[in-house]
């Protein structure tokens, strides 16, 4: 009897420090949260913005544990996955995170090619989709998403705000009416640049622009020299180009050696925000093209910002930094760190607070809570989304692109007027290999 007394004391003993064990775990993946992140690490859309809108991303989340979770009490867990610029990977991914990771958020997301297919997939397992970066406007547009959420500009906007420029300035600086300007419309053909194209195209016509080329291409295209020969014949005064980062550096070399020139040149993101891979290939020869996108946040005037986003914006920059060696923070960072900071500071805390979790359930309807004005994010823009049973439901009703001008080893906003940080240098100088 005491032999068998003290051998079920030791196993009542073992028992209770398995319990105790997993009672602890349970309380430890209580005060975390999972989220799947997905960028592409890897391959031809890495070097167009993808990787350095994951530093953003890390780089908020870390903010937010260093201060003690969400709410101060839920720690961030990222389950980072690589979508190695494939479509199929970032699907194959997304289904991993889903069911092997037991993720309920995913976020990140920077080609849109990526972003259609895996909108609809996040859709229909009702799970939450929060894109950063992607912009084409046909993930959103008649869609009538619940689950996905975009905080980033749209590619319609794109094509809004090269319309106004040029609008803008043709007659005063180019003594050209808008209406006698030519442009020609380049891109690559995925959701991207056709999303771009196609805004490009309408606000143009709606200007009053000419107009005299629109061409797609495949981003893995070896040659371009026949798309350069096109804009050589279209006469083209300004150019739009929407395009990743190999396809860019192929086009620009093959454009300088068969002599293409131009007035203008307009990017739309993507590789045209990484000034310094631009600057490392071409050098000076980029200097004054135009690129437009959401704006870096510390081209912004922290006066004009609500309080504490300048300094903000400051430590986003000096981190950035120290992970990159970079010596110019490019747009991507702020895009994947400004839409992350407003999941994890706008939305979840009030997820749980408020409806009780973070379910999707819970997500969205906080998501739909969200009411940031103007002047409220590091990137200027409020956040409002537009509700279902709208056009582009999901998609940020207050979001805003700016043209930037590449000056020197820097980048000035010119465009609009009420927030440029210098007067646009257009046309291009006679001093430019592409100059007219």
């Amino acid at each position: 009897m005491p032999t068998s007394r003290r051998t079920l004391l030791k196993n009542a003993a073992a028992t209770a420090a398995v319990l105790n064990l997993d009672w602890t775990r349970a309380q430890a993946q209580a005060e975390t949260l999972r989220i799947g992140v997905i960028y592409d690490l890897t391959g031809p859309f890495a070097a167009g913005g993808s990787v350095a809108s994951s530093v953003g991303t890390q780089i908020a989340i870390d903010l937010v544990n260093e201060k003690g979770g969400i709410g101060g009490k839920y720690k961030i867990v990222p389950v980072a996955a690589d979508s190695q610029s494939k479509p199929d990977v970032a699907i194959n991914e997304a289904e991993r995170l889903l069911s092997q990771e037991k993720v309920d958020i995913i976020e990140g997301i920077f080609a849109s090619a990526h972003a259609v297919p895996l909108a609809a997939k996040l859709e229909q397992q009702k799970k939450i989709l929060w894109i950063t970066t992607a912009v084409a406007t046909a993930v959103f547009k008649d869609k009538n998403l619940h689950y996905v959420f975009r905080a980033q500009i749209h590619s319609d906007q794109y094509g809004q705000a090269f319309a106004g420029f040029l609008a803008e300035h043709a007659k005063q600086k180019l003594g050209i009416d808008p209406k006698d300007l030519k442009v020609a419309l380049v891109h690559e053909d995925g959701p991207y640049g056709v999303g771009v194209a196609a805004a490009d195209e309408a606000y143009a016509k709606e200007a009053g622009l000419q107009v005299v080329l629109k061409e797609g291409y495949s981003a893995t295209a070896p040659d371009l020299s026949v798309l350069v020969t096109k804009i050589k014949r279209s006469r083209a005064d300004v150019i739009s180009h929407a395009g990743y980062n190999p396809d860019i550096t192929l086009f620009l070399r093959q454009a300088r050696e068969n002599g293409l020139q131009f007035k203008m040149l307009f990017g739309a993101g993507a590789g045209y925000s990484q000034l310094d891979k631009l600057r490392s290939s071409f050098g000076a020869d980029i200097d004054n093209f135009c690129n437009i996108d959401p704006v870096p946040a510390q081209l912004l005037d922290p006066a004009k910002l609500a309080p504490g986003i300048g300094d903000l914006t400051k430590v986003m920059v000096e981190r950035f930094k120290a992970k990159t060696g970079a010596t110019e923070v490019p747009p991507h960072c702020s895009m994947g760190f400004n839409q992350t900071w407003v999941l994890l500071n706008n939305v979840l805390p009030v997820a749980k607070d408020k409806y009780g979790g973070f379910d999707p359930e819970a997500i969205r309807k906080a998501a739909l809570d969200v009411d940031i004005p103007a002047g409220g994010t590091i990137q200027g823009y409020g956040v409002k989304f537009f509700p279902p049973d709208t056009p582009l439901s999901g998609q940020n009703e207050r979001s805003t692109p700016v043209v930037m001008q590449n000056a020197g080893e820097h980048i000035s906003v010119v465009w609009p007027t009420n927030i440029r940080t210098q007067e646009p240098v257009f046309p291009l100088p006679k001093s430019s290999v592409y100059a007219m």
